[in-house]
């Protein structure tokens, strides 16, 4: 497809509160979570897995309302670092002309913030530049993605999202296994 013959496409708003101390960032919503207007709404995605997991909470056996008030009630915010592009499908490499987000102002709300993970490469590339050199602020972790189209084994991607309990367990009340 011709990138004029697409549509624009807005992403969601932010999912966090201003106590956040963790802020997860991907890059822009797929296919299925556009549809269903909710974050990593697509079935394969490994997100909420992942950082269940990894955090102790049981976001992969809730529903989509209770996911998001655990993670409001353990401090950990959710966006993208784009708000709207053209893409066809939902991969990143299909992004064209995005628009980011933005970050700084998100940020400047954020008190408590200590840490930043970025879900995905195009995420934190994308999203480190915006940042510039705020982002010296922060912990940044730049995590393998959790979509199904990136194909590292999960227990890879569990492993490097395992960095979120093992260094940063005393940001979150209670929510590590350890």
């Amino acid at each position: 497809m011709r990138p004029d013959s697409l549509p624009r496409l807005q992403g969601l708003k932010p999912h966090v509160a201003a106590d956040a101390k963790l802020l997860v960032l991907g890059s822009f919503p797929g296919v299925a979570s556009l549809q269903a207007q909710q974050y990593y709404g697509h079935p394969r995605n490994q997100l909420w897995r992942l950082l269940g997991e990894s955090l102790g909470l049981p976001l992969a056996q809730a529903d989509y309302e209770s996911r998001l008030q655990l993670l409001l009630e353990n401090q950990i915010g959710l966006w993208d670092v784009i708000s709207e592009t053209q893409r066809h499908g939902s991969l990143d490499s299909n992004i064209r002309d995005p628009q980011a987000s933005d970050l700084l102002t998100l940020l400047a709300g954020l008190p408590a913030l200590r840490t930043i993970a970025f879900n995905g490469g195009t995420a934190a590339r994308i999203g480190l530049r915006q940042l510039g050199p705020v982002a010296a602020q922060y912990r940044i972790l730049a995590l393998p993605s959790s979509s199904p189209a990136y194909t590292l084994a999960y227990a890879g991607k569990l492993a490097a999202w395992a960095t979120l309990s093992k260094e940063y367990a005393d940001d979150f009340h209670g929510s590590s296994n350890e």
